[in-house]
């Protein structure tokens, strides 16, 4: 593709995710079939509550992901930007959107350094789609340098069948994938996260994925934004409407996926329609080591700039401790051992 499509790609994104036309129409996130166990006795101390995580050996002042969002374009360089101080304010990771537009060139290689410098020990995870991935193997020359631009803690690899599959110009051929990111891993580094772009990972995918030597799974499941509606809107074609709410939603991924923890050692981001506080409590309760979020924030972003995306990451903060105090649980851990509610056995 070339440079000059690939970045109106990327402004059409931007403005399409500005509204909540690209929603999904009648697929929810799953979240609301849930209710916590509400503890009647609680002891717990709000005061000496602590939201402290682990992320890949970095600790963190909450779990929470500004999640990956977009890259590429000179509105996009500012966005990212901004919610890197943001994130270092709050000490919480961010994600970058697709490192794509950087592949090959020295263009982009100074706001990269911006960007790290702005995150300082904050985490920061660089991001590239599956089909990258098979391009650039077996030697990944371009994506290593990349890595030593902006030294990244983490890499995010994405995978998005769906959209490739809808998007003008995309790249749905995936054949070969899963040798080469057996290949990547061995050689880049630093951990590597899959994350998938609203349809939802199934548990025997992760599983395939843990056995690759994945380090981390980010669900980003069905019930936020639809980028299949993303790109149906961009063609201005009815054609793939059916697939509009394709996916599995993100609250039985999450659940699903975290069984998996009995035999593997993972971090499990839960994200897609995360939304509200409460969704993001009830994804960690669900077995989440993070919950992760995107059009939440951007819109925080271009409402309130740096300060709205802090306040509102803090009202979350808020939000949890006292979730933490109402199902009485003292940490994180006991929350995400806390059996939910599903409303089916309300009868």
């Amino acid at each position: 593709m070339q440079e000059d499509d690939l970045q109106e790609r990327k402004r059409s994104h931007l403005t399409l995710c500005e509204t909540s036309a690209v929603a999904f129409k009648a697929k929810t996130a799953g979240f609301e079939f849930y209710d916590f166990i509400h503890c009647a006795i609680t002891e717990v101390d709000t005061g000496a509550l602590s939201l402290d995580s682990d992320f890949f050996g970095k600790k963190t002042a909450a779990p929470f992901i500004i999640s990956c969002m977009t890259g590429g374009v000179n509105e996009a360089d500012n966005i990212n930007l901004q919610l890197a101080e943001a994130a270092k304010e709050l000490r919480i990771p961010l994600g970058l959107g697709s490192l794509r537009y950087a592949l090959g060139n020295h263009v982009h290689d100074t706001i990269l350094r911006q960007i790290r410098g702005a995150m300082g020990d904050t985490p920061v995870m660089a991001n590239l789609g599956a089909a990258q991935i098979i391009s650039n193997a077996p030697a990944f020359t371009q994506v290593l340098r990349l890595v030593d631009v902006l030294q990244p803690d983490v890499f995010v690899v994405h995978v998005n069948p769906l959209q490739e599959l809808l998007q003008k110009n995309g790249e749905p051929k995936l054949t070969g994938f899963l040798q080469a990111l057996e290949q990547f891993i061995k050689i880049i580094g630093i951990p590597v996260i899959i994350k998938e772009v609203g349809s939802g990972i199934a548990k025997a995918a992760a599983k395939t994925l843990l056995n690759c030597g994945v380090r981390g799974i980010d669900t980003a499941g069905a019930g936020g934004t639809s980028w299949a509606g993303v790109e149906i809107l961009r063609n201005n074609s009815p054609e793939g409407t059916e697939f509009w709410d394709w996916g599995i939603p993100t609250a039985y991924s999450i659940k699903t996926i975290a069984k998996l923890k009995k035999k593997f050692d993972f971090t499990l981001i839960g994200s897609g329609g995360v939304n509200t506080p409460l969704e993001a409590a009830k994804a960690l309760a669900l077995g989440a080591n993070f919950a992760g979020s995107a059009r939440i924030f951007f819109h925080a972003l271009k409402k309130g700039g740096v300060n709205g995306v802090i306040q509102e990451i803090q009202s979350w903060e808020s939000m949890l401790k006292k979730v933490l105090y109402l199902t009485g649980c003292a940490s994180l851990t006991e929350l995400s051992r806390h059996n939910l509610i599903e409303k089916k056995d309300f009868h």
